[in-house]
């Protein structure tokens, strides 16, 4: 499997000026578009990046959690970084309901991550599954 790296973004197959718009608009309006859209692949790739050293991360809080046992969630913690993420939304002139959204999934995936690293560590410890009053 081929790694891609911050410097190699993108995809052999990837071509920055696809568009159904091409032949369609004046070329200077069409160079224009490139060009912004250019920076929105920039985005888009430092985004996807920056989401998998988050999830390394917090795979690491799942693997410290399975080890002792502690709940795959954490309603307290989840609760004030969706207020947090809220707040840097309105600061960043972001719509904080989008914002909710974008956190919400992606504590969800974690959560679910964190469940599966702890069925894994259970399994080889030879642990009984671990019932929360928090699930």
């Amino acid at each position: 499997m081929t790694q891609h790296t911050p410097s190699s973004p993108g995809s052999d197959d990837f071509d920055p000026s696809a568009s159904s718009l091409a032949g369609h608009v004046d070329d200077s309006v069409m160079a224009e578009l490139l060009s912004i859209r250019s920076s929105i692949d920039n985005i888009d790739a430092t985004l996807v990046y920056l989401l998998a050293e988050r999830f390394k991360a917090t795979q690491k809080v799942g693997f410290l959690k399975a080890a002792h046992r502690l709940p795959a969630g954490d309603p307290g913690r989840e609760a004030a970084q969706i207020a947090r993420l809220r707040r840097l939304a309105e600061d960043a002139h972001l719509d904080p309901a989008f914002a909710e959204k974008f956190l919400n999934f992606i504590i969800g995936e974690v959560i679910r991550h964190h469940e599966a690293i702890a069925e894994d560590h259970q399994a080889a410890s030879g642990q009984q599954p671990q019932t929360s009053a928090l699930a």
